[in-house]
């Protein structure tokens, strides 16, 4: 071994003296540049492999070196061939460079170096593959050289060697030859007449076997329609065209064929593409759809042969004309077609309905005739399963559509819905309905269900913005839906353009009922819509971001009341749905009065107050074809209340005495919203916030309060629900809508009603294991019980003796009767409890759904108006609304009404930009509400719901302060001055309670507090830290817990970083504070204890709040003693338990080295020598089994003649495992079989083999205590 490394060590001494290789003329750099091009073109990053490319380029340009050109080809050509497909075509696109930049470079030559290179029959069966592409991507090269047209003889070898290619399928698949028609379309006439059309003669003539070939003669026949004419087809196919009926069997394989392989990629192929045009430019393309696509592809079962046929069927619509496009939308594709959209609604069937949608897209945004998108949506609206298209109401390619196309098909659409001509659709039914359904489906239904497609088709087009549409038809359209939805057709006029179409099918209900929804949901769209057309005052009203009117400025509601009245005018002509009262049509007139008066009053001033009530006004007048008698109370309230409004602003000076008596005009509006947000209508919800938004500068604090009274979850406790027990309409409505519900689960029983005996029967179980289980049996129903049976003497009494007197077969009878009326009155007693059940859950889910709606009104008042004085009569009702959440039941619509309250307390109140500054006078309310949050923050089992508290009373302490500077934010520098201003706030009483709160927080074991509220009180507000500091020191050792202990060091080292405490102290102070808090610290530390993390945890923080002390201290030369606190300090180690790592230990020596104390240094010699020791007995020696492995000594048995020798006997190793133990056992039965036959053999022979196992032994004893030596 000494040897072995003396040897080593002197060619290392040698190796150093070698002289050092130098670079003078830099042509290593050189060359390892120029290779790195290479590394670079074949890298995954396509922008790093097209630099490169230039780069190798023009480096080949500058140097001019035959022999860097000569190695860049031949390493280009060796680099098709490699694994990544990345790599692979970086080095074609290079070798496409170089060869169109240097032509000198024959492409003969390139050619021949690329087929020696990749030699396909030479190549080993694992790297075919590579091969084949090597070939193919040298093909490839030559082709986009630009040089390859010039070379015909070339050309034409590239051709045979594609064709080639085209057996290595699996791998190139039809590569090759989309790269003979790429070589075609850039091939003269002349060379591929004289050159080409020889070489493709086999594959032209065979066209019609396989699609590869069958593309290849489309190809040429696209590109060279000189060349292959007739008669030369003739020769080539036997037909003069080849789209052809003797061909068509042969076509139809090669299409299937074709849709097979496209199976998985979800394409059209080129060649069926391809197929299509060349039956158009031959005039056959009716022959070929009908009998390729319709007799051939749609008689397979359903699968990749329909798909194919699908999407030819979308390929197909831009290059027909109008009549080829009514005969493909009317023929059995879109038949087919429509049975597998419906088929295929299940989650986990392929849906081919979105790909079509993509060729219908790309159809009407690239085609401009109007007549062709209108034949194109006419056909797939026809398309209708029982009277119901397949296509969806909200059909995406119509956003495409142009607006004269538009106009057309809305036309259709209407007269569709007037004159439905259901035999003119394709109507068909699935094989399951056809199956389910015991005779024809009514036409009356199909009719129904074709209205109501209709009516939402309508109002998808003028509510989606993204279809360009006119203000005329988005206007005709509201009135075709308006005037089918509350009127009737008495007599024709021209005045009323929709009364001229007749209803050839009278509306139903259900149908009438669908338009009135769609009627009030188009009116939402019309309320969001932003100014259509390109004028200057829609472009002016559009910057505005102006929604809901005209270009003239008009609301869209306005111009449909306007049209309501017309027709309400036209009672010869037209007759209302909903029958008007006199009074009702009073109340109308007096709205259309009221409005009208606002217009004009709004054109002298613009108002807030004059919108909103002309859109309360409008919306509740279009309310009463829905529901006139409450839109008529509503329409009363809202008059008194405009000329309550009306009549404050004339006489603002003379206030009258009457005010006080009577409602103010805001809290009726607020009442009237309240009433219309219990309607389930996103139009009424949207249209209450815009109003409530513009009265909001009028609210009253009676006004807020009827909206907290809704959100007060006490009184929604003891009245079972504000809005359903009240008086006011709302709660009328929402019984009526529980009613309403109730009536349709009662429909839905009867519905029902025809199941089977045994469901009433496990029902029945049901229930008396319910009784039994959870509840008491009833005392009055168990006393009846009980007379029933003593009535018929037939319940046993003491007095009776014996049971063996029996009652006969009449008074049995009597007796089942009376038991069967008793519990069947018991059972109407238990369903009567249960419906209760559910009306009062319904009834739940009602008002938490009003209450989400009311809390919308609060969300815009405090977004509008948080510098509002209300807000501060906002914070308890909405405190108690999140406490009572928390402890209320979690249901879903729960937790949503109590995240969205948490919400807007948290960012729209608490963390206001603004907030109310005019608090004169109101300071004593402030303080005590401020006493009261806190306590009850206090008070509270829940941190997350104090914390809720602690920040109100924080917005409460803010609101008294006030603003300190005019830069009231928290990046401004604040000076002394400015810190100790606190306004209107009574600092004494304020840090009394926090002191207490203080107090008791760090001295009781549970409290709902934490330390990040104080934190931010002290952060916000630093006079309270000034003041609490004295609380917080005090609480270094009268903590109830470590923790609380090390939280108050905590907070009075931050108190001592803070720069706003620095200034708000002098120098006294400061050193004042400094000593008592040494002084704290020294008894914290007499008694310390490390056992667990807590006590770990208070100490780390004691000593960071020492190390600051004491670095304070002797920086700006305090009077404070630190000698106790050192000598604690010192006796801390005295075990020398803190000289290990850790924070803890850090945290120590970092305080005691500001004292002169360094850390020893732990000596680690005894260890290492200790290491060193264990490392050696564990070690293993290279070469040599562990002990574990040797065999042990077995004594050898002596050979005795006529003797058998023992068997050997098993080792304790031998247990370890099956596997070890069959190994131990074969060999064992090698050894005796080996014994055995040494017992056979003579003695001589016997010894000799003895000798000689032993000199084997010695010699391998001898090894091994050589190879120790040394």
């Amino acid at each position: 071994m000494v040897a072995v490394m003396q040897t080593d060590m002197g060619e290392i001494e040698d190796s150093s003296v070698k002289p050092k290789i130098t670079d003078a003329k830099g042509i290593l750099k050189q060359n390892r540049q120029f290779l790195d091009y290479f590394w670079d073109i074949a890298k995954p990053e396509r922008e790093i492999r097209l630099k490169a490319i230039e780069d190798l380029i023009e480096h080949l340009k500058q140097s001019e070196k035959p022999d860097e050109l000569k190695y860049s080809l031949k390493r280009l050509v060796c680099g098709l061939s490699h694994a990544r497909e990345d790599a692979r075509s970086g080095y074609s696109v290079a070798l496409a460079q170089l060869l169109s930049v240097f032509e000198e470079i024959s492409l003969k030559s390139t050619l021949d170096s690329v087929k020696a290179q990749h030699n396909l029959l030479k190549a080993r069966k694992k790297l075919l593959r590579n091969a084949a592409f090597g070939n193919f991507f040298g093909v490839l090269a030559l082709s986009q050289s630009t040089r390859l047209h010039k070379e015909p003889q070339i050309m034409l070898e590239c051709v045979q060697l594609l064709q080639t290619l085209s057996q290595y399928r699996e791998h190139l698949r039809d590569l090759p030859r989309k790269t003979m028609t790429d070589i075609l379309s850039e091939t003269s006439t002349e060379v591929f007449k004289e050159v080409l059309l020889s070489a493709l003669q086999s594959d032209l003539t065979s066209a019609l076997n396989t699609p590869e070939q069958l593309e290849l003669l489309l190809v040429a026949m696209q590109k060279f329609p000189s060349v292959l004419k007739a008669k030369k087809l003739k020769k080539l196919l036997g037909a003069t065209a080849v789209i052809t009926k003797e061909n068509m069997p042969k076509l139809v394989e090669v299409l299937k064929t074709v849709a097979r392989s496209v199976k998985k990629e979800n394409i059209l192929p080129p060649v069926a593409f391809d197929l299509l045009q060349a039956s158009l430019r031959e005039d056959n393309f009716e022959m070929f759809w009908n009998e390729a696509i319709i007799k051939g592809m749609l008689s397979e079962m359903p699968g990749p042969t329909h798909y194919l046929s699908f999407r030819l069927l979308g390929a197909s619509l831009p290059l027909l004309s109008v009549p080829q496009l009514e005969f493909v939308l009317s023929s059995d594709v879109m038949r087919y077609y429509g049975q597998h959209v419906l088929s295929a609604q299940l989650a986990e069937r392929y849906k081919f309905a979105p790909e079509m949608e993509k060729y219908l897209i790309e159809f009407m945004e690239g085609c401009s005739d109007a007549d062709k998108q209108h034949t194109v949506a006419l056909g797939f609206t026809q398309l209708t399963n029982q009277g119901y298209p397949v296509i969806p109401t909200s059909w995406q390619p119509l956003e495409h559509m142009g607006q004269s196309a538009l106009g057309q098909y809305v036309e259709w659409l209407m007269g569709a819905f007037c004159k439905p001509q259901l035999d003119k659709c394709m109507d068909f039914s699935t094989r399951r309905q056809i199956g389910n359904q015991e005779s024809e489906v009514q036409s009356d239904s199909c009719v129904a269900r074709f209205r109501k497609w209709i009516t939402s088709c309508l109002s998808f087009i003028v509510e989606k913005h993204k279809i360009k549409k006119e203000e005329e038809l988005v206007m005709k359209m509201a009135r075709f839906i308006f005037f089918h939805a509350a009127f009737d057709v008495k007599k024709p006029t021209p005045e009323i353009p929709e009364t001229m179409q007749a209803l050839s099918v009278p509306i139903d209900t259900q149908t009438r009922a669908a338009l009135s929804a769609a009627f009030y949901g188009l009116l939402q769209g019309l309320n969001s819509m932003a100014v259509l057309g390109n004028s200057p005052e829609a472009e002016n009203l559009n910057s505005r971001r102006t929604v809901g009117v005209k270009a003239d400025g008009s609301m869209w509601i306005y111009c449909v009341v306007q049209y309501a009245n017309m027709l309400l005018n036209q009672s010869k002509h037209v007759q209302s749905i909903q029958t008007l009262s006199p009074e009702q049509r009073q109340g109308w007139e007096s709205m259309l009065e009221s409005v009208e008066a606002l217009k004009k009053k709004a054109k002298k001033s613009s108002s807030p107050e004059h919108m909103a009530f002309q859109q309360l006004f409008l919306l509740v007048g279009v309310q009463m074809f829905k529901a006139p008698a409450e839109s008529l109370e509503l329409l009363n309230d809202l008059r008194t209340c405009m000329e309550k409004a009306q009549a404050k602003k004339s006489k603002k000076k003379a206030k009258g005495k009457s005010c006080d008596e009577e409602p103010h005009w805001v809290e009726v509006v607020v009442e009237i919203l309240l009433s219309l947000l219990s309607q389930p209508s996103r139009l009424v919800r949207n249209v209450c916030k815009a109003v409530f938004s513009r009265i909001c500068p009028h609210l009253t604090q009676e006004a807020l309060s009827s909206i907290l009274n809704v959100l007060d979850p006490n009184r929604d406790e003891d009245e079972s629900g504000v809005m359903v027990t009240d008086e006011n309409k709302n709660g009328k409505k929402l019984k009526h809508k529980k009613e309403d519900e109730e009536e349709d689960n009662e429909e839905e029983d009867e519905e029902g009603s025809d199941c089977s005996s045994s469901d009433d029967d496990d029902d029945e179980e049901e229930e008396d294991e319910a009784m039994e289980d959870g509840e008491e049996v009833d005392q009055n129903f168990r006393l009846d019980l009980m007379k029933v049976l003593q009535g018929q003497n037939a319940l046993a009494t003491e007095e009776d003796g014996s049971d063996e007197e029996e009652l006969d077969d009449a008074a049995m009878m009597k007796l089942d009767g009376s038991l069967a009326a008793l519990f069947l009155e018991q059972k109407k007693k238990i369903q009567a409890k249960k419906n209760e059940k559910d009306r009062l859950r319904k009834e739940k889910v009602l008002v938490r759904d009003f209450r989400i709606k009311v809390l919308d009104m609060v969300e815009v008042f405090l977004t509008k108006h948080s510098s509002s004085a209300l807000v501060l009569g906002m914070i308890e009702p909405m405190l108690s609304m999140i406490e009572n959440g928390m402890s209320s039941e979690t249901t879903q619509q729960e937790q949503d009404f109590l995240r969205k309250a948490a919400y807007i307390f948290k960012h729209r109140l608490c963390r206001a930009k603004y907030y109310c500054r005019e608090i004169d006078g109101r300071e004593a309310e402030l303080h005590e509400m401020l006493e009261r949050l806190i306590g009850r923050a206090q008070k509270l089992t829940d941190s997350s719901v104090s914390l809720y508290y602690f920040s109100a009373a924080l917005y409460v302490l803010k609101v008294l302060r006030g603003v300190a500077s005019e830069q009231d934010s928290p990046t401004a520098p604040s000076t002394p001055a400015e810190l100790k201003v606190m306004g209107k706030v009574d600092a004494e009483r304020v840090t009394t309670c926090f002191r207490k709160v203080l107090t008791s927080f760090l001295t009781k074991r549970k409290s709902p507090l934490t330390g990040q509220m104080f934190i931010d009180l002290f952060e916000r507000f630093p006079v309270f830290y000034v003041n609490l500091l004295d609380t917080l020191v005090e609480c270094i050792t009268t903590g109830v817990r470590e923790h609380q202990q090390g939280l108050a060091c905590f907070m009075v080292l931050k108190a001592l970083q803070s720069k706003d405490v620095k200034n708000l102290m002098s120098d006294a102070q400061r050193t004042e504070l400094c000593q008592k808090a040494v002084d704290q610290l020294v008894k914290s530390f007499e008694d310390v204890q490390c056992e667990n993390k807590t006590d770990r945890e208070k100490i780390i923080k004691a000593l960071e709040l020492c190390q600051h002390l004491v670095k304070s201290v002797r920086n700006q030369m305090m009077q404070v003693n630190l000698e106790l606190l050192q000598d604690v300090l010192k006796s801390m180690n005295a075990d020398g338990s803190l000289q290990k790592q850790g924070h803890l230990e850090n945290s120590y020596w970092n305080v005691m080295h500001l004292f002169g104390v360094q850390k020893p240094k732990v000596e680690k010699v005894k260890k290492v020598a200790e290491a060193e020791q264990t490392e050696k007995t564990t070690k293993k020696k290279k070469g040599f089994l562990p002990e574990t492995k040797k065999r042990k000594n077995r004594k050898k048995p002596t050979v005795l003649e006529g003797k058998e020798t023992p068997a050997p006997t098993e080792t304790p190793e031998g247990a370890s495992g099956e596997g070890k133990k069959k190994k131990k056992k074969n060999k064992r039965r090698k050894q005796q079989g080996g014994e055995e036959e040494r017992q056979n053999q003579p003695a001589a022979k016997k010894m000799k083999t003895q000798e000689q196992q032993n000199k084997k032994k010695k010699k391998k004893k001898g090894g091994q205590q050589k190879a120790d030596g040394q």
